[in-house]
């Protein structure tokens, strides 16, 4: 291929291509969720990368789980006290603009420059429904995420984090020292992440690798024993929401896919099933940190 033909030109991309579904939920007359700012935010190059993909186009109900499943545990989470959310790798992500969030919450974004300034511009004339800050860093840089960590978990009594679509682009190394970095301040407190099955990785790598231009990104993340993989890093699980589950309940599936819905999950052990889910983490206590 050559440099043009690959559709995924920088990890970036992703965010567009996640914008433009939510864009495509927010239209239809059972949304689930309204981003009003979505389809501005994905422009013409996230609807030319889903039209592009056809097997993500073909699963566009996992997009849409995902942020629903999200967008509930943010919610049940701010209903229980949270004053600030972390929303590592934030890409296009526009809920400080569309949700109903009390005004006093502090919520943080961190990104790279090029991502936080593209949405900055294009949302320049919205305001936050919150106390909104944007951080700009790469946060392969453990010293600076460290620095970064320390700073915002001492303005916050009870923080939650987010990091929707991350995880899967790290190894399992590079997942558990960000665990580790993340169980450091006391106010970090609640974790919400996205996981993979092996199996699911496996298909997404077969299916999906020669859309990324060689360097850009690569799937790796997605361990045998799923959310249980953090327990010794210093986090345990509370919930896990399957995205074939919450696809089957809120009607986004095909009845093809709605058969496979039926059967039992287990997240800890769904090896080379296709599986992923939405998971709600607390953090361990200190003594129990083994």
């Amino acid at each position: 291929m050559t440099e043009n033909e690959f559709i995924l030109h920088h990890i970036s991309d992703t965010a567009r291509w996640s914008a433009y579904f939510r864009a495509r939920e927010t239209e239809r007359p059972d949304a689930l969720f309204r981003d009003p700012f979505a389809r501005r935010l994905a422009g013409e190059r996230g609807a030319m990368i889903a039209k592009a993909t056809p097997f993500h186009e073909e699963n566009s109900w996992s997009w849409v789980a995902r942020t629903y499943a999200f967008d509930d545990l943010i919610n049940q989470q701010i209903r229980q006290g949270v004053d600030m959310v972390v929303n590592l790798a934030a890409g296009l992500d526009a809920r400080p603009y569309r949700m109903p969030l009390p005004a006093p919450l502090k919520w943080v974004e961190v990104d790279l420059t090029d991502i936080l300034d593209y949405k900055e511009e294009i949302l320049a004339d919205e305001k936050p429904r919150c106390e909104l800050r944007r951080v700009r860093l790469d946060l392969s840089e453990v010293d600076a995420r460290r620095e970064l960590f320390r700073e915002i978990g001492s303005l916050a009594r009870k923080a939650l984090i987010i990091s929707e679509g991350l995880l899967i682009y790290l190894t399992e190394e590079q997942a558990a020292m960000l665990a580790q970095d993340l169980a450091q301040p006391l106010s970090f407190q609640h974790w919400v992440f996205d996981i993979a099955s092996p199996g699911l990785l496996k298909l997404l790598q077969q299916r999906t690798s020669a859309d990324f231009r060689s360097g850009t990104a690569a799937l790796k993340f997605a361990p045998t024993n799923g959310p249980e993989f953090f327990r010794p890093h210093g986090w345990e699980t509370v919930e896990v929401r399957s995205m074939l589950k919450t696809a089957a309940q809120v009607r986004r599936l095909t009845l093809r896919l709605r058969f496979f819905a039926l059967f039992p999950e287990n997240p800890a052990n769904m090896g080379s099933r296709p599986w992923s889910g939405a998971c709600m983490m607390t953090k361990r206590p200190i003594g129990l940190q083994v």
